[in-house]
């Protein structure tokens, strides 16, 4: 998920001259030729050494993804895996997590987390629902915009198992969440910047556009009034008897 900051492209990759034919080749058709080859003629080298060109970094390839919730490179459990070893090490510290993320994308090579970017961004607009946003106020408490934003990137954070059965149905979640601190709980913000941080420093340029379709204007489903109790607790009726009272 990109921060608010516009994205610029990035560098354009470097190009290398045209050498002619690679020495290797030119040897083997003289000799195919029978003609000996006492020293290849220097307008055939490379124009610089070969170690050089290992200064001068290509900009990603761009790609188009296979679908809007996978990458070409990182499939779906790969993706839930990393989620899930980092949230598990970071002991359900939400910003500790961010910075175990970023450290273990730091371990992929830039296409990869161009991928994980792809399929967390994919999954962040899946959950834009009305029906999600309202589970968000009864936990949180009342949800803005910015508050339904970072809930959903802490969602993802969760894991597949809660992910998943929240999108399905968004009260499933007084049974899928073992606790929920509204003070620590529901805010992933820098979990959705995660693999623009991790990119950047692998690459030293910011991203590049994803590919992944818009998010929509408005949420998916039926609005409805989230600062009216009745209809929280009507809607939700496990979650508000869990955490709606809190």
């Amino acid at each position: 998920m990109a921060r608010p900051a516009p994205r610029v492209a990035p560098a354009t990759s470097a190009t290398f001259p045209d050498s002619g034919p690679p020495v290797a080749v030119l040897s083997f058709m003289f000799s195919f030729m029978g003609t000996t080859v006492a020293r290849i003629p220097d307008t055939f080298c490379l124009p610089f050494p070969a170690d050089s060109r290992a200064g001068i970094s290509a900009a990603p390839r761009a790609r188009a993804p296979s679908s809007h919730d996978a990458g070409p490179v990182m499939d779906e459990t790969e993706f839930w895996e990393i989620v899930d070893t980092t949230r598990e090490a970071a002991e359900g510290d939400p910003e500790e997590h961010a910075d175990l993320l970023v450290e273990r994308l730091m371990r992929l090579d830039p296409d990869s987390v161009l991928d994980f970017a792809r399929h967390f961004e994919a999954r962040y607009n899946r959950a834009y629902t009305w029906d999600l946003w309202g589970a968000a106020a009864v936990l949180l408490g009342g949800a803005s915009d910015d508050a339904f934003d970072y809930f959903r990137c802490w969602l993802i954070g969760q894991g597949r198992e809660i992910f998943e059965g929240a999108l399905h149905e968004p009260d499933a979640l007084a049974e899928l969440l073992d606790d929920f601190d509204e003070d620590i709980d529901g805010d992933g913000e820098e979990l959705g910047y995660a693999a623009d941080e991790a990119y950047e420093q692998l690459t030293g340029v910011v991203a590049p556009d994803l590919g992944i379709t818009a998010q929509s204007a408005e949420p998916s489903g039926t609005p409805f009034d989230f600062d009216d109790e009745g209809v929280l607790a009507s809607r939700f009726p496990r979650l508000w008897e869990r955490f709606g009272n809190d």
